[in-house]
């Protein structure tokens, strides 16, 4: 572990190696996403997007009782509508900006992922959760729908029909049925979400940058294209990698008998 970055009151980053750790950190709130938060989440997605040593990204909370509660609706009970107005570019560029990182992400799940709070975990490419995870997107219980990209990203995790009973119902889903229906990729004993997260990043980090990033984005843009479309798309990713110095490096290890060392480039 080494240096600290914060981005406001609520967010800090932790680099260990080329795993960067983004670290909800509002735990008397149990991280519920204020507008300060958003913003916060916001300014350090963007830096780990710009920042070519970081091949993948851990999602953490600081919270013992949840990852992340959703939003702030102590904050929202004294909104107006053109609070509510004011505040809706701040929280959608903070989902686009976990859902637009280029290196994979990873969220480190325990307690409860609701509302919003799943939808930042839906945003990444894979869910780590410990065996006290509850999940869920209750928002039609308030009286509004997922707003952070849950009615696009569930549907594509786990069907348009299991989707639809879950988004209908509201209902919270424990970690064993979470795993069951795919709301989470790995199902890890109470306490090992981080550990566990931040050892497939580190196994995510050992390999080709350029590879990697190229195949996210393949698979992000080719999600619901047509096949020929979608081959297209990947032809132009194995291009990105083909003729890049990661290629020539990664051949010249595997003859060689050793580790790659990787340009990035």
């Amino acid at each position: 572990m080494t240096d600290e970055v914060r981005y406001g009151e609520f967010v800090a980053v932790v680099h260990h190696g080329h795993v960067a750790e983004l670290r909800l950190d509002r735990p008397k709130a149990m991280n519920a996403v204020s507008t300060d938060m958003a913003r916060s989440l916001a300014a350090a997605t963007d830096a780990l997007a710009a920042d070519p040593d970081v091949r993948a990204v851990v999602l953490t909370s600081t919270s013992e009782r949840a990852f992340c509660v959703g939003a702030d609706l102590k904050e929202r009970n004294s909104f107006t509508d053109d609070d509510l107005r004011r505040q809706r570019p701040q929280t959608r560029a903070a989902y686009t900006g976990v859902l637009e990182l280029p290196m994979p992400a990873i969220a480190a799940v325990h307690g409860f992922a609701l509302g919003g709070g799943f939808e930042i975990a839906l945003s990444c490419d894979l869910i780590v959760a410990d065996a006290t995870a509850v999940v869920g997107l209750p928002e039609v219980t308030v009286g509004v729908i997922p707003g952070g990209g849950g009615t696009q990203l569930l549907p594509r995790r786990v069907g348009a029909a299991r989707a639809a009973e879950l988004i209908f119902t509201g209902r919270r889903v424990e970690a064993a049925e979470a795993r069951d229906l795919g709301l989470v990729d790995e199902l890890v004993p109470a306490g090992e979400d981080r550990t566990a997260a931040l050892d497939l990043a580190q196994r995510i980090a050992a390999n080709s940058p350029v590879g990697v990033r190229s195949a996210k984005r393949a698979m992000r843009l080719g999600h619901g294209k047509d096949l020929p479309a979608g081959l297209d798309l990947e032809d132009a990713a194995w291009r990105t990698t083909a003729f890049s110095g990661d290629r020539a490096e990664g051949v010249a290890a595997f003859n060689e008998k050793r580790k790659p060392d990787w340009p990035g480039v």
